[in-house]
């Protein structure tokens, strides 16, 4: 395909990774905001899509990738029956982003590109070491929320060997949990979006209450765990050091 065009942000990070830039005809309204997309800056001068069936049109893409593509308000005016889509699943787990890249990869005429990349993604994953010793931490945003097991997140820290405190305590994927709850619970470290390290509203005022200042904080942007994407070697990376330095 010539003239592919994404329409959501985690496909956007794989067609900028897979890709030729000559064949992607557009990226998502986010693709360049650094606080979203892990590849803002690959995103650069490729022409972005305005929520418009007319612009789509427009484009004559002969591949649409989306999260799914096929069910998108955009094509629904133009009818996804005439176009070529791709439709993928949000990827909750390194296995699923291997997979994911596979068929982006062939989809873009590329399969060789991506095995590549799946390579460098191996070998960098390797030289990350282990915690020991059993340490929990919870993933915990603006407002309280906490993510649970069966998510990127989950999948992040059982890599680099910490236990969630979701799955301790029993919870569901996304719940939200108090100030006191959390305090009680004890986690050794609290993982942060480093975008609320500084307080800007109501929801990252309670990440700073002084109840919480003993729990060491491992802060990583949140634009490398929005999407299952090669950004996934960088939160890996970043979570285990910032762990190891609390050791």
């Amino acid at each position: 395909p010539q003239r592919v065009v994404s329409l959501n942000l985690c496909t956007d990070q794989l067609l900028l990774a897979l890709a030729d830039r000559s064949q992607i005809a557009a990226l998502t309204s986010n693709a360049r905001d650094t606080e979203m997309s892990a590849a803002a800056a690959q995103a650069q001068g490729i022409p972005l899509l305005k929520e418009s069936a007319e612009q789509l049109f427009a484009l004559r893409p002969d591949l649409i990738v989306g999260m799914p593509a096929s069910r998108h308000a955009m094509l629904r005016p133009l009818g996804p029956e005439n176009y070529r889509t791709l439709d993928l699943g949000y990827a909750e787990s390194y296995g699923a982003i291997v997979d994911q890249i596979r068929t982006v990869a062939a989809a873009v005429g590329h399969p060789a590109r991506g095995e590549a990349l799946i390579r460098r993604m191996e070998t960098e994953l390797g030289k990350i070491g282990k915690l020991r010793g059993g340490k929990v931490a919870a993933y915990y945003q603006r407002r309280g929320y906490m993510t649970g097991t069966g998510t990127l997140i989950d999948d992040l820290m059982t890599r680099v060997g910490l236990t969630n405190l979701a799955a301790k305590l029993g919870k569901p994927p996304l719940s939200q949990i108090s100030l006191e709850e959390m305090v009680a619970a004890r986690p050794d470290f609290l993982i942060v979006e480093s975008a609320t390290d500084r307080v800007v509203d109501q929801g990252t005022e309670m990440l700073h209450h002084p109840a919480l200042r003993g729990i060491p904080r491992i802060s990583i942007p949140q634009a490398w765990t929005v999407c299952g994407s090669p950004a996934y070697v960088l939160a890996a990376r970043g979570i285990a050091q910032q762990a190891a330095r609390h050791h």
